[in-house]
């Protein structure tokens, strides 16, 4: 999954009005910033192998730090705990560490039983939906509308710059996944993960989009 990550981001901000954007784009991406780098180091691996679903060339061969269950749930605690220790809010923290764990429950969808519990020698999960172009494009799509649609009842730009910002974020992430879902696959790993690592881009984006809209209502 890729932009419905991004969806729950979006509706995180009701639960959390004083949690910026950033915070939970970095908290629902955190897998996947940490991911690419991994990658990067030799510490987790991938294989680029076209077929192997509809809608993702992608064997997912060793990434237990990254994309295991327990590590999300670490993972979450060590996000929301931070954000906790800076900035004394405890809601944000919680939904940021929720957040973090919501990546790997929507992943459990879409990818192959390729995900793992724990690190180690543990059983492989998930339910595939990445088989279904259908399926993928709906879920992707009910993730993201909704999410967009709970931010903008949410918040409103206060100038130019939280309009014009914000949506051109979402266009990019639009346009992202559809060049993920219809282009060609990645030449090769290294290319993949340093895409992977321009992610980062995104959170700085979002603070600043996010930094010149207001709530709706008073919290």
């Amino acid at each position: 999954m890729f932009i419905g990550h991004f969806g729950v981001a979006l509706a995180a901000k009701k639960a959390a009005p004083k949690a910026s954007l950033a915070l939970l784009i970095f908290a629902t991406q955190f897998v996947d910033l940490l991911w690419p780098i991994l990658l990067l180091l030799g510490v987790e691996h991938v294989v680029i192998s076209p077929g192997i679903t509809r809608t993702s060339p992608l064997n997912f061969t060793d990434y237990p730090i990254s994309h295991s269950l327990v590590m999300g749930i670490v993972w979450g605690l060590a996000v929301g705990g931070t954000y906790y220790a800076f900035r004394r809010y405890s809601r944000g923290a919680w939904i940021a560490g929720f957040a973090v764990l919501s990546h790997w429950v929507l992943d459990f969808l879409v990818h192959r039983p390729d995900l793992p519990l724990w690190p180690g020698n543990s059983p492989r999960v998930g339910l595939g939906l990445w088989n279904s172009w259908a399926a993928t494009t709906s879920l992707e799509i009910f993730f993201f509308g909704g999410g967009l649609l709970i931010y903008l009842r949410t918040t409103r730009a206060r100038d130019a710059v939280g309009q014009y910002a914000f949506w051109s974020l979402m266009i990019l992430l639009l346009v992202a996944w559809l060049g993920a879902m219809f282009g060609s696959p990645p030449p090769n790993v290294r290319v993949l993960a340093w895409v992977g690592v321009s992610l980062w881009l995104i959170v700085p984006w979002a603070w600043w989009a996010d930094r010149h809209r207001e709530l709706r209502t008073a919290v």
